[in-house]
């Protein structure tokens, strides 16, 4: 006994050791590479952006760009566009490189994200520096993106796979029927279909004809962007699209949506004469853009003034909710003491959420409508604020959105399971006593009756009322025609722009830029921004959670579903509302 207790203080005395040398070994390397980034850029040098990432409206919820000289998982959006901007007036930077492919994750990476981000490339463009793509196996939004650069490369043996856009909802109630899961509904709005998948097998027909006619406007937009850059017609484009599918690389040149088919070894020598390495053996003067992002974070203002910037990205959840979720209970918080700081002149919310608890999307709005009494509320939308994400944007002093900012979905619904069958199934049976009617109202061991239906659906009638009537304030719209656009419809930023539910097509920069307008704040205000990165304690701990067996994800055909079954358990995680009622949209873009 004394020898294994010796043994024991030993064994815990050298993993004390251990982990005190990991923690040093990861600070020293952290503190290497900043002192290795704070270096200025080699003259000539090309910027290369690597696509192989996820694009997120908020700050990664852990930075690991500290500890890597190459690409980042993940990429905040308005680092990029700063990023871009930054280069186009670096005398150093000569051009860019576009190279990879996206990796979308949960909301990251949606199309109202890449159009913030085509725009910074634009101005890029603008400012006379070439952009070279290398396309491989490209998709829709890697060619959105790739579409506005002066040159565009493909390998002889890639492919352009940008078919259009649909959506596949996956129905679950023939599975519910075979093992005995019951399932009530309770909405309203006839476009409210997010309950469809628990109650049908197909889509209905008023949700096919609100989700066609969304997808068509989402399409011309991006096909409409591509045009333009490209010198050709949305007609030619969509032909191409439509008798190819998977496009080729010669008829991707004939068509002129690339212009060359050549090996990448080929562009990598035309890159060293460009900046002055040819006839050496070294690679071309070269940054990668976490490198150059590093250098950025070193201009932070420390002005007095400041604009809080608040990034509601995920679903709207009850409580303090988890890193990815819009707690009710941290983002009241935030936003509360945003309002109470004199330092912070005003507020830009920016929503990239498809909803979520209807109660918790109230708690954030109540925060929003207080802080507007004394200071600028204004709200920047991104690829989703729609149902509960729009129900917290409402009241925004001024709302702006995208041409592809999916939003609206103006409804409620609520969903109530019982797994009565399944349990009489393995044998296993109720009972119990009450005394009130309904006293086991919220119960799953039975389904509803009509008089407990009954009651939930005057509760979702009365929420809808409510989310109507927010809405016509809000905006300051009649409730009759608030009423004839809601019923659950969902709209691109262009459409609502046009039926009022926004007020301007911009981006974040925009909003940033109006409300320190109506602020009237000087030029060097600074951000604060909630949610922020986390320390390295924070981050030793993810490293640790990253090693561990769960978090590991299949690749291939077995990686898709072990990525979809994962989405949607998160999702159904996130069905926490004490009154079961929900404002969420239907569905999520996902696309090639």
């Amino acid at each position: 006994m004394l020898g294994s207790l010796v043994a024991l203080i030993i064994f815990c005395f050298l993993g004390i050791l251990l982990l005190v040398g990991i923690i040093g070994a990861i600070i020293s390397v952290g503190a290497k590479h900043a002192k290795v980034t704070s270096t200025k850029v080699e003259q000539d040098s090309y910027l290369v952006l690597d696509l192989s990432t996820n694009i997120t409206d908020a700050p990664p919820p852990i930075d690991f760009s500290d500890f890597s000289s190459t690409r980042l998982e993940t990429l905040q959006l308005r680092s990029v566009t700063r990023g871009l901007d930054r280069a186009s007036k670096d005398s150093h930077i000569k051009g860019l490189l576009l190279v990879g492919s996206f990796n979308p994750s949960g909301l990251g990476s949606g199309f109202a994200a890449l159009s913030e981000m085509r725009l910074a490339l634009l101005r890029f463009k603008a400012s006379g520096k070439p952009i070279k793509a290398f396309l491989e196996s490209a998709d829709t939004r890697d060619y959105y993106i790739e579409s506005v650069a002066s040159e565009i490369n493909m390998d002889p043996y890639g492919m352009l796979f940008m078919p259009g856009l649909a959506t596949q909802p996956m129905f679950y109630a023939g599975l519910f029927e075979k093992y005995g899961v019951g399932v009530q509904v309770t909405r309203h709005g006839k476009y409210k279909s997010y309950v469809e998948p628990y109650t049908r097998k197909d889509m209905s027909p008023e949700n096919k004809e609100d989700t066609k006619r969304l997808l068509d406007s989402l399409w011309g937009s991006l096909v409409s962007d591509v045009a333009k850059a490209r010198k050709l017609t949305p007609d030619q484009i969509q032909s191409i699209v439509d008798k190819e599918g998977i496009i080729r690389p010669e008829v991707a040149l004939s068509s002129h949506l690339i212009d060359r088919a050549i090996y990448k070894d080929v562009l990598l020598k035309e890159l060293k004469e460009a900046t002055g390495k040819a006839g050496t053996k070294d690679p071309f003067r070269q940054i990668s853009f976490s490198s150059y992002l590093k250098l950025q974070e070193s201009d932070i203002s420390t002005a007095k003034e400041a604009i809080g910037l608040v990034y509601a990205e995920g679903d709207i959840v009850d409580g303090e909710g988890q890193s990815g979720d819009i707690g009710s209970e941290s983002f009241s918080r935030e936003i509360r003491r945003m309002r109470e700081d004199d330092s912070i002149k005003a507020i830009v919310l920016r929503v990239n959420s498809p909803g979520g608890s209807a109660s918790a999307a109230e708690m954030i709005q109540r925060e929003l409508r207080l802080a507007r009494e004394v200071k600028p509320v204004i709200v920047s939308m991104g690829s989703y604020a729609a149902s509960g994400g729009y129900w917290i944007s409402t009241y925004g002093n001024r709302i702006f959105a995208d041409p592809t900012t999916i939003t609206g979905s103006i409804g409620v619904f609520g969903i109530h399971f019982n797994i009565q069958k399944l349990a009489n199934d393995f044998g296993v049976t109720f009972d119990g006593v009450k005394t009130g009617k309904f006293a086991d109202v919220m119960t799953i061991s039975k389904p509803k009756t009509e008089e407990e239906i009954a009651v939930f659906q005057r509760m979702v009638d009365w929420m809808y009322g409510q989310f109507i009537a927010k809405v016509s304030e809000g905006r300051k719209l009649n409730p009759a025609f608030v009423e004839e656009i809601a019923q659950g419809r969902v709209w691109t930023g262009k459409e609502a722009l046009k039926i009022g539910l926004v007020d301007q097509l911009g981006g974040l920069a925009d909003a940033i830029n109006y409300a320190a307008k109506e602020a009237k704040l000087p030029k060097n205000y600074r951000i604060e921004q909630y949610p922020q990165k986390k320390d390295i304690a924070d981050k030793i701990a993810e490293l640790l959670n990253k090693s561990l067996p769960e978090e590991s994800e299949s690749k291939g055909v077995l990686g898709s579903v072990q990525k979809t079954l994962k989405a949607q358990l998160h999702e159904l995680k996130s069905y926490n509302d004490p009154q079961e009622m929900y404002a969420r949209m239907p569905l999520l873009i996902s696309t090639h």
